[in-house]
């Protein structure tokens, strides 16, 4: 057993300086069966940490009702196996570009503060998580070195009390191993996301100098360290795909090392937002307050391991700057999974109208005197189906939904009358009465950064024909969750349209491997195979296609099953071997 502690200028193992050398990767933004591969990509790296968030949203969906928990013990018992040190950010907020921040759906309203509404159901998460972290302490043979308090706190709030209780409660929970923090370099920043006593760390994508030069302003000693190294970024639907010169992020790692720093690569490997979990942010300059941006599903973040597990060019750049620090030669890098032998077309055999799917997974219908949040419906990631009576006789007027979040598909008298946002939330056509409008809004991710984190979805300011509200709103939802196993639900013959719905198909594969599923003229909805929900595809782009991991599927035939939220089309999906690694299993010549 080792211990790992926090000197005046260096980080110490059992007395002696050691350095720091980490990367993110997220445990549950890759399936359990590959955990051992990507591990192992990080040690090639150069590596001899890792750094994972913890979720609260996807392991407590609903308050007391917790989900395989033990997940991050047994992804903490794969680092200890590949011989990594791990560095654990609980949260309860992670950002992440994750659903909400990580916190749950039904927190909404209570932000992090001392509030007692928030503090005590944290306090009942980390007594249920902490176990999980504490009996794998370095101090018990271990590998989780360190343990974070909060997550950025200071681009949030300035509750020192908050942060000081929370530092509590992990030490008296059992967490003996150095406590930290992390912030922007910014002063109103460490200022106000630091605790006393605990280490400050700092998280930036450039000008290393700088920053730690503000972090020195706020703490005169103590290890320096880059929580956070952005060495890529993550893309919006709607957007263009971000990409950081693998030359500059070497460089820029190279002056943080320069600087006796440790470092942690965000992200090492970013994995996939699998089943509906990744986020939103909004633009707005730095208040953060203007139009959504949702987040694709690949969570690639141009990172130097890539959404498949394999070296990029910008693995070999830091691979290159880490030899350099290295006690001795680094690991080989290990061979890529295995891709999928041969395209397969995906055949459609069934449908169901959204309609049915609702009666048959949705949660209990109500009527409203207004239209009820996603919250309020118990509804974290899916769709809702509001439906309303325009009364007649009436003229046409517009119809609005007013404060809508995020996206809605509006019918009138059964007939599809065109799709709102929050940007465009009146109809094109006005509507008289007497006729009944139903809209299926979807949540396009919750914001995980900023100010607005933990605005509720739905229709949030009412539904108007005209200036005049319109009451008696029939409401139901329906949770993603819901439709993970399909067992009973009844399927019809293929419509002859592009209707939507869920669609059952199946898809032959010989030689089961990493593969790609494509959706060629679908327009936007969510895919499952074999029961596991590979997360949105949406015609929008940037991202054209859907990561299927190899361990998901068999050889042999494959159950697939598309809910398309608009417009379907008439070319069946395909499933395609993972594309070519341009980067190959050598380094490239230096530049």
């Amino acid at each position: 057993m080792s211990e790992f502690t926090v000197g005046d200028a260096d980080f110490l193992l059992d007395g002696r300086p050691v350095r720091l050398l980490s990367g993110a990767l997220h445990y549950f933004r890759v399936h359990e069966a590959q955990w051992g591969h990507r591990l192992a990509m990080l040690r090639a790296m150069g590596l001899n940490c890792v750094e994972t968030y913890v979720p609260w949203n996807l392991h407590e969906p609903r308050p007391g009702e917790f989900r395989d928990v033990e997940a991050l013990g047994r992804f903490l018992d794969a680092a200890h196996r590949e011989g990594l040190w791990a560095i654990v950010r609980p949260g309860p907020y992670i950002c992440a570009e994750w659903e909400n921040g990580g916190l749950p759906h039904w927190l909404t309203g209570h932000p992090r503060t001392r509030d007692e509404r928030f503090l005590r159901p944290v306090e009942d998460w980390f007594r249920r998580l902490l176990p999980e972290v504490v009996s794998r302490q370095a101090d018990r043979g271990g590998p989780v070195i360190m343990v974070q308090v909060e997550n950025e706190y200071g681009s949030f709030g300035s509750d020192a009390e908050y942060l000081g209780r929370l530092a509590d409660l992990l030490r008296s929970e059992g967490v003996t191993v150095p406590l930290c923090t992390s912030d922007g370099p910014e002063d109103h920043m460490l200022g106000g996301g630091s605790v006393p006593g605990v280490l400050a760390t700092v998280n930036f994508g450039s000008h290393a100098r700088g920053a730690f030069a503000s972090l020195r302003r706020h703490r005169g000693d103590g290890p320096l360290m880059c929580m956070e190294f952005w060495c890529g970024w993550f893309d919006h639907w709607g957007g263009e795909h971000v990409v950081r010169d693998p030359a500059e992020a070497a460089a820029t790692l190279r002056e943080i090392l320069e600087c006796g720093a440790s470092v942690n690569l965000y992200m090492a490997h970013g994995g996939t937002s699998f089943a509906g979990w990744a986020g939103a942010n909004r633009g707005g300059g730095w208040m953060h307050d203007g139009p959504l941006q949702p987040d694709v599903t690949s969570y690639d973040y141009d990172a130097p391991v890539d959404e498949y597990g394999r070296p990029t060019e910008k693995f070999w750049r830091l691979r290159e700057v880490f030899a350099e620090y290295a006690d001795g030669p680094l690991p080989e890098v290990p061979p890529a999974p295995a891709p999928l032998g041969e395209p397969a077309e995906v055949r459609l055999d069934g449908w169901a109208s959204l309609s049915a799917v609702l009666e048959a997974r949705g949660g209990p219908e109500g009527t409203y005197p207004v239209p009820p949040t996603f919250e309020e419906l118990d509804v974290d990631r899916g769709v809702v189906r509001y439906e309303v009576t325009v009364p007649g006789p009436r003229q046409p007027y517009p119809l609005t939904a007013r404060g809508l979040r995020d996206l809605a598909v509006v019918y009138v008298d059964g007939e599809r009358a065109g799709v709102l946002t929050e940007d465009e939330d009146r109809l094109k056509e006005p509507v008289a009465g007497h006729a009944r409008v139903q809209l299926w809004v979807e949540s396009l991710g919750r914001v995980n950064y900023g100010p607005l984190t933990g605005e509720p979805k739905g229709i949030t300011g009412g539904l108007l024909h005209e200036r005049q509200y319109l009451h008696g709103v029939r409401a139901r939802g329906l949770r993603l969750d819901a439709l993970d196993d399909i067992e009973g639900l009844a399927f019809r013959a293929l419509p002859g349209d592009a209707s939507p719905g869920l669609y059952r198909a199946g898809v032959t594969v010989r030689g089961a491997g990493d593969a790609c599923l494509d959706l060629p003229g679908w327009t936007r909805g969510f895919v499952w195979i074999n029961g596991f929900d590979l997360g949105r595809y949406w015609s929008a782009g940037p991202q054209r296609s859907l990561y299927v991991p190899g361990p998901v599927l068999r050889a042999g035939t494959n159950e697939v099953w598309v809910l398309e939220l608009d417009q379907a089309s008439v070319t069946p999906p395909v499933l395609r071997p993972v594309p070519a690694n341009p980067a190959g299993e050598n380094p490239p010549a230096s530049p």
